[in-house]
């Protein structure tokens, strides 16, 4: 992405971002307190691999996993017993247990190699138990790995398409243990905003009174807000629906740019200014090398070659611009002016660092 892009994107969406903000539903903008995923994970086998599997010799845990496993099964294998096998894999299950899943209902999961099997493709997953951080079992994962990717190889050449070595499994876990849940303990519940903001939370707790009835929301802070909901489960349920079909207009968002470092991508919102300040740009370029020169002794004479390396240093330097900004320049004035001056994607990160150090950016720089 180049400046004249990002310059193009600013005159489009200025009058876009420059009307006020629509109300959005309240579940858009917070959450309910209590109301969240539980992470999961369990180590397994997956086995019936066309040959893909991981190499034993370079992946001993994969061969103590089958051994164990046949051991469990009542099959003991003599003592020295080297196994060379092709077909097996060593993965990582993972998932996410929803809110108020009950045993008995079904959850898709992810498999991931461990080791240096080249494909998991025509996989199956043999029974694997599936922890949380608590190191309690919570759910069960078998199935048949589907893997989206492909790839081909022949007569030295290979062609690959998306990763190969890692797949997902649909509703394969069986959620074995609930999750207990305290939503509404007390009589009340908390709402939890996305993004930290004392004029969004007062606005929330006005349209909650103003729907329900004053008293029933507070603010504790510019995040969490309390709210008193029904004792009855079915009437706290019903309340809970209404709640969060709320609309609510936020608050405008602090003046934000965010610069990712490794792909030269620039985005600012409309709320970027600038105060009274000169940029001056230039091109410095120094390079470094060394000429290298050999030495031979007559014929026949005794001695030996001899290398030696003269260093050789230049600097070049184009010519510099300034440039004049007045205060208050707004986003399509700032993305403007870099591009006058020939500003590369990291010239501008430089740039705006430099800008904000000297107090001239007013906004909140974030570098990714």
């Amino acid at each position: 992405m180049n400046l004249k892009t990002i310059a193009l994107c600013a005159a489009l969406l200025g009058p876009l971002m420059a009307t006020t903000a629509h109300a959005e539903r309240l579940k858009d903008l917070a959450s309910i307190g209590g109301v969240r995923q539980n992470q999961l994970s369990g180590y397994g086998l997956v086995v019936g691999l066309d040959g893909t599997g991981d190499q034993t010799t370079q992946t001993p845990f994969t061969v103590q996993s089958i051994m164990a496993m046949l051991q469990q099964k009542g099959i003991s294998l003599p003592a020295g017993t080297q196994l060379q096998l092709k077909n097996v894999a060593a993965v990582m299950v993972t998932t996410s247990l929803p809110a108020f899943a009950q045993p008995g209902q079904t959850i898709d999961v992810t498999v991931s190699s461990m080791g240096n099997a080249k494909s998991l493709r025509g996989g199956t997953l043999l029974m694997t138990p599936l922890q949380g951080a608590d190191g309690q079992v919570y759910a069960m994962a078998q199935g048949n790995v589907l893997v989206g990717g492909a790839g081909v190889s022949g007569g030295g050449a290979q062609v690959q398409v998306n990763q190969l070595s890692v797949g997902r499994i649909s509703a394969s876990a069986t959620v074995e243990r609930a999750v207990a849940s305290n939503l509404g303990a007390d009589n009340q519940v908390k709402l939890e905003l996305n993004t930290t903001d004392f004029a969004t939370a007062s606005r929330v707790v006005e349209a909650v009174n103003d729907k329900f009835g004053p008293g029933i929301a507070t603010a504790l802070d510019g995040r969490v807000i309390r709210v008193r909901v029904p004792s009855s489960s079915d009437q706290r349920v019903s309340f809970l629906g209404i709640l969060e079909s709320l609309d609510v207009k936020p608050a405008e968002a602090a003046a934000k740019i965010i610069l990712n470092a490794r792909t030269g991508s620039v985005v600012m919102n409309r709320a970027v200014t600038l105060e009274p300040c000169a940029i001056a740009h230039g091109n410095l370029s120094v390079s470094i090398g060394a000429d290298t020169q050999v030495s031979q002794p007559p014929a026949g004479s005794f001695g030996s070659t001899a290398v030696t390396k003269t260093p050789q240093v230049s600097v070049k330097k184009d010519a510099g611009k300034v440039i004049m900004l007045n205060g208050g320049a707004s986003l399509a004035e700032v993305v403007k002016a870099m591009n006058a001056i020939g500003a590369t994607p990291q010239d501008l990160l430089a740039i705006l660092q430099a800008l904000k150090a000297a107090g001239s950016l007013r906004a909140e720089l974030e570098i990714i």
